[in-house]
């Protein structure tokens, strides 16, 4: 046998040992997942509405939402948040339960889905939206830096985590209505290191609902370098 076959065999081994003794379960369900199954259960990953935004021709919902507002070279979402859905569950289990690596992986799969996209071929650089210190320590990690890191694992680009701050520890967005979003996101970032070097970078974020974290952080973007190109990546579009 091979020496790579033979290693292939023995990692199949441990890991089927591993996964005995600690059951993995599926976010989605909680039935027991098999070694090939990541985080969900295939029927559980069908189950998730993918947007299919990276074959659109025409502008998708997600850029109509920032129509007027500000202007994003590129917008894409991974698939809708829908309350009460597995997507729900995913999310939370990102951001409440400690699962940074899934965040990793859904970046993986996202930058895999946009690897041939004409506009974010071009991004040279990522930045997560950031978290407030105190919010990070409660939390144990940024859960868009985990999504940038997926990406920026395929791409082969930077993750810039210093050079924009969060400066507020905001409320939840969760129960607030547009105009209480956008008011409690204003003037909360700032932009301390030098960006020039950059002419396009993708905004990373988790979910996206009214948009107005990322509409707040692109005006302080765009005032701090105002010929770069900026696009936004999430995992999730709140769906109307």
């Amino acid at each position: 046998m091979p020496l790579a076959d033979s290693k292939n065999q023995i990692q199949l081994v441990k890991d089927g040992l591993i996964n005995l003794l600690f059951p993995e379960v599926c976010i989605g369900c909680e039935t027991e997942l098999s070694v090939r199954e990541n985080y969900l259960c295939y029927t559980c990953w069908e189950s998730i509405h993918l947007t299919y935004f990276e074959g659109f021709k025409e502008p998708s919902s997600l850029d109509k939402l920032f129509w007027g507002r500000v202007e994003f070279n590129a917008t894409y979402a991974l698939f809708y948040f829908e309350r009460g859905k597995v997507s729900q569950k995913l999310l939370h289990a990102l951001k409440y339960q400690f699962k940074g690596n899934l965040g990793v992986y859904l970046g993986g799969l996202t930058a895999t889905k946009l690897a041939d996209h004409p506009v974010f071929k071009e991004v040279q650089a990522l930045i997560p939206v950031p978290l407030h210190p105190k919010k990070a320590f409660i939390r144990g990690y940024n859960q868009s830096e985990k999504i940038a890191q997926g990406i920026s694992t395929v791409w082969k680009i930077p993750v810039i985590q210093q050079e924009v701050l969060k400066t507020k520890h905001t409320e939840s967005q969760t129960k607030k209505d547009q105009f209480q979003r956008w008011d409690n996101v204003s003037s909360i970032f700032k932009v301390k290191g030098d960006l020039s070097n950059y002419q396009h970078i993708a905004i990373v974020d988790d979910v996206i609902t009214t948009g107005a974290t990322l509409e707040s952080m692109a005006k302080e973007l765009k005032e701090a370098n105002p010929s770069l190109k900026i696009s936004i990546i999430s995992l999730a579009l709140a769906k109307s």
